[in-house]
This record gives C-alpha cells, sequence and structure tokens, in this order.
C-alpha cells in the first residue's frame, strides 16, 4: 500500500477492521465478565487477570514487534497477528477453567501486539499530507467507537447464546481481515531493520513485575505478606509480600533497560527503545500525555458493567444497550473530527476530546453517587464517548507527525506501548480501587449495623471475591449494604480515572508546539 494506491483506502478499511478485532475483544470481555463469573467460578482477582494479561502481554511486546513489523514486512506482521489471534480466540472459546481462559487470553495478546503496530506503520509508511489526517482519524475513531460497541455485542451474544461466543465472533472477523488485507495492502518493510532481544526481555520483566504487583497488592499484601500466598507450585514463605519485590524488579529492569538502550546507542547498534525518537518533542511529550490519559480511559469500563449486572440486575444485553451511548458519542466525534482537520490544529482537538472526558467521567462518577439509578448514566456516557473519539483520533497523529517514515514501526510500537501500559495501569490501578473501597465500605457498614468481626469478613469476602456477583445471594439488609458499597467503590474508580484524565489534559499544554502536517509541493 503507497500513497499512489487506489486500493489504500480499500486497505484502510480492512485494516481498521483489523484493529476492531482486537479493541472489541478487550472490551466485549467485560459484558461478559459476569456471566463468566457464574459459570467458572472465578474470583476478583482472576477478573482483573483475565482482562489484564491480555493488556499486559500486549503492552510488554509491542516494541518488540513493532521493530520485527518493521524487519519482516509490516503486511506479514498483520496476517501472522490476525491469525494467532483467532486461533487462541478458538481456545478462550472453549476454555473449561479461569486459569486455562487467562492463559489463551495471554495468546491473544502475542496475537494483538502484532496486529496493532503493523497497522500504523503501514497507515504512515501508505498516506501522506491530509489523507494521513483522514487515516489516522478512522483508525483512532475505530478505536474509541469499538470500544463501545463491544460490550453491546458481547451483551447481545451472552444474554442469547454463550459467554463463548463473544471470543468465537473473532474468528469470521480474523478470515474477513485475512481475505481483504492479502487482497489490497501491500508489503511495506524497512530491511536495515534489527531487533533487540536484551531490551525486549527487560521490556517484558519491567512491565509484567509493575502490573503483578498493583493487581496482586490487595491479595498479598503491600508490604507485610498474607498468610497462605501461593505463586504457582511454590508457596510463599517470606515475611515480607512478594509485592515490593516485583515493585523493585520492575525499578531494576527499568534502569537497566535505559543503560542498555544508551550503550547500543553509542555503538550505532539498534535499541528497543530508541532514546533518540525522544529528542523529537512531540513524540516525547505525546507519549507521556497518551500514557496518563490511557491510564484513565477506559478503565471506568471494567467497573461499569459489573455494577449494572450485580448492583441494577441488568442482564448483559441491557449492559450493552447502556453502553452504546459511548459508542454514539465517540462515532459522533469522529464526523466533526473530518470537517475540523483543515482548521484546527490536532492538538487542539485532542484537549476538547479531554476536557470531555473529564466532564462525561465525573458525570458518571455524580450518576453513582446520586441515587438517581443507571438513567443519569446514558448522558454523561454519551459525553465521555464523544470526548474518547476526539482525543484518541487525533493523538497519535500528533506523536508520530515528525518522526521519518523510515522509523515509523519503532515510533508506532512506542507510542502503542505507552497507550497500553497507560491501560494496563489503569484496569490494575481502577480494578484495585473498586474492589478496596467496595471492602472498606461494606466492612465499614456491617461494623454500623452491629454485625460481629467474623461475619462482617466472610460477607466482605464473597462479595469482593466474587466481584459482586455474590450480592444477590447475601441475607436481608445485607444485600442494600452490599450494594451501597459496590455503587461507593464504583463511584471512586470513576472519580480516580477522572483524575488521571486531568493529569493528561495538564500535560497536553506541552505539545503547544505540534504542527498541524502540512501537504508536500
Amino acid at each position: 500500500m503507497t500513497s499512489t494506491d487506489p486500493r489504500r483506502w480499500w486497505g484502510l478499511g480492512f485494516i481498521s477492521v483489523a484493529v476492531s478485532l482486537i479493541i472489541v475483544d478487550s472490551t466485549i470481555v467485560n459484558v461478559a465478565v459476569p456471566a463468566i463469573v457464574t459459570d467458572l467460578g472465578i474470583s476478583s482477582t482472576e477478573v482483573q487477570w483475565v482482562q489484564e494479561v491480555y493488556t499486559l502481554v500486549f503492552a510488554s511486546l509491542l516494541l518488540l514487534f513493532g521493530a520485527t513489523a518493521d524487519r519482516i514486512g509490516r503486511r506479514r506482521a498483520l496476517l501472522t497477528g490476525v491469525a494467532v489471534f483467532a486461533g487462541a480466540s478458538v481456545a478462550a472459546a472453549f476454555a473449561p477453567t479461569g486459569g486455562l481462559l487467562i492463559l489463551a487470553r495471554t495468546v491473544q495478546g502475542v496475537g494483538g501486539a502484532l496486529i496493532l503496530p503493523a497497522t500504523l506503520s503501514l497507515l504512515n509508511a501508505g498516506f501522506r499530507g491530509r489523507e494521513r489526517t483522514i487515516a489516522f482519524a478512522v483508525w483512532g475513531s475505530t478505536i474509541g467507537g469499538m470500544a463501545a460497541v463491544g460490550p453491546l455485542l458481547g451483551g447481545w451474544l451472552t444474554t442469547s447464546f454463550s459467554w463463548r461466543w463473544a471470543f468465537g465472533i473473532n474468528v469470521p472477523l480474523g478470515i474477513l481481515v485475512l481475505v481483504g488485507v492479502l487482497a489490497t495492502v501491500r508489503e511495506s518493510r524497512e530491511t536495515s531493520a534489527r531487533i533487540d532481544l536484551v531490551g525486549s526481555a527487560l521490556s517484558v520483566v519491567l512491565f509484567g513485575a509493575l502490573v503483578f504487583a498493583l493487581i496482586e497488592g490487595r491479595t498479598f499484601g503491600w508490604w507485610t505478606a498474607e498468610d497462605g500466598i501461593e505463586l504457582g507450585p511454590v508457596k510463599w514463605t517470606a515475611t515480607i509480600s512478594p509485592v515490593p519485590i516485583a515493585l523493585a524488579l520492575s525499578a531494576s529492569a527499568l534502569v537497566l533497560l535505559l543503560i542498555w538502550s544508551r550503550a547500543r546507542a553509542r555503538r550505532a547498534r539498534p535499541a528497543l527503545l530508541d532514546l533518540s525518537l525522544f529528542r523529537v518533542p512531540t513524540f516525547a511529550r505525546g507519549n507521556l500525555v497518551a500514557l496518563v490519559v490511557a491510564l484513565g480511559e477506559f478503565g471506568i469500563i471494567l467497573s461499569l458493567p459489573l455494577w449494572l449486572q450485580f448492583v441494577q440486575g441488568f442482564d448483559a444485553l441491557q449492559t450493552g444497550l447502556v453502553l452504546l451511548a459511548l459508542a454514539i458519542g465517540s462515532f459522533g466525534a469522529s464526523g466533526l473530527i473530518g470537517a475540523l482537520s483543515a482548521r484546527v490544529r490536532p492538538v487542539i482537538v485532542v484537549r476538547a476530546g479531554l476536557l470531555a472526558e473529564i466532564v462525561g467521567i465525573v458525570g458518571v462518577a455524580l450518576a453513582l453517587g446520586s441515587g438517581a439509578g443507571w438513567g443519569w448514566l446514558i448522558p454523561t456516557l454519551f459525553v465521555y464517548g464523544f470526548g474518547v473519539g476526539l482525543a484518541t483520533a487525533q493523538l497519535t497523529g500528533v506523536i508520530l507527525a515528525d518522526v521519518p517514515v523510515e522509523r515509523s514501526g519503532q515510533a508506532s510500537g512506542t507510542q502503542s506501548t505507552a497507550r497500553q501500559v497507560g491501560s494496563a495501569l489503569g484496569i490494575a490501578i481502577l480494578g484495585t480501587v473498586l474492589f478496596t473501597g467496595t471492602g472498606a465500605t461494606l466492612s465499614s457498614s456491617l461494623d454500623d449495623a452491629g454485625v460481629d468481626a467474623g461475619a462482617r469478613d466472610a460477607v466482605v469476602s464473597r462479595v469482593v471475591d466474587s466481584a459482586g456477583a455474590a450480592i444477590s445471594s447475601l441475607d436481608g439488609d445485607e444485600i442494600a449494604l452490599a450494594e451501597e458499597a459496590f455503587t461507593t467503590g464504583t463511584q471512586l474508580s470513576a472519580f480516580t480515572a477522572a483524575g488521571f484524565l486531568a493529569i493528561g489534559f495538564a500535560a497536553s499544554f506541552g505539545l503547544g508546539s505540534a504542527r498541524r502536517e502540512q501537504q508536500p509541493a
């Protein structure tokens, strides 16, 4: 696919479907999680891992696979990723246990990590000038829109058939992408690209240890170890929790990665993390904004489906219909971007989108705390989705605007990694806020109601460990207290997300020098 190939617009469509494949899967599971909890009996920690392991593997491999795509061919990497992803989806659909489902999600992350940087590199190499702005707008709006369409599709499949079809739907979509890309997209590669295996290993340790610590902190203890910790076949007997050790390991891997990357650069050897790219102001600042924004952007989608189904009593399809407001807002933003692209700098659109996201997510939090029910979520989710569509569509273009085409693979992998690391941290942090807030509020409420410590702890454990699924099985007044506590936890999660988005909005003013790409003469 080159800038003069008339098939490139058809190719853009199939590339967008490939992005839809990985984005829909990452959100479709949110609505299906309550059914998975009931069917497989997974705990709240496993709920986080079902979501998190996909994003974690995704983030850990993006830099490696961005360089790999440049080396072996971006179209070849895309096709390989789609095949791996579809195969892992079949395994997830037939998983008999939570552990095997998590394993299948791990392999899905590998496929997704091959797909995403390849799509960005193909767009960056295949379009120029205003056409590139339009291409990135379509690509970004697909991410924003499909992030919300996923819950609707997942709700329909889960309610009408089974949660297993939420994974099975990836197979026909994958076949469509394979056929379409082969027919419309030309190969694109950078033969001089080299792969940094040591840097790749360090990045996996860095992200894996960090996310492990954030998710397991409330289970294993943030400093002192809880009793009965088992790490696979190993029983943890030390007084100190494995969590601070994991954090120290992550920090050490970061330092070593920076040292290794700098040493490789001095010897004129390619490194996984090309530090010279960060000399481009828009690239350096944009990646920081992308990481912080992603941290707050989609984390709320983890908690809202649980709240709607376990507190409000919705089924999966009704939950998807409520979240459809987010999709409508995002698609509305994509239509507006086409009109704005020739008149407004992309960085201004990014800021407007972030501001709309903050307003929308604060509105969600206030609606949850007002006791007015789920109805007020509709307009607030629309505003939130509108902001997601604006910000996501243009932020990628801002980050890559000044990056040379021949380095687009590594640059795309780096900015995609920033987003995915942010998403992984968001799921870990906001999930921890949700369940910790729920447990603390419920414990306090039961104390006030005069429930003895033993019974109180049992109720709290049932609610938190089941991610809210056990609420309906409680006795008498305990149901109302548990619903109120889960609502408070969801509200705290939303306010936390808004806080991260506010930090991203403030950081976006460092992108003031980002220019609108000029048409070539």
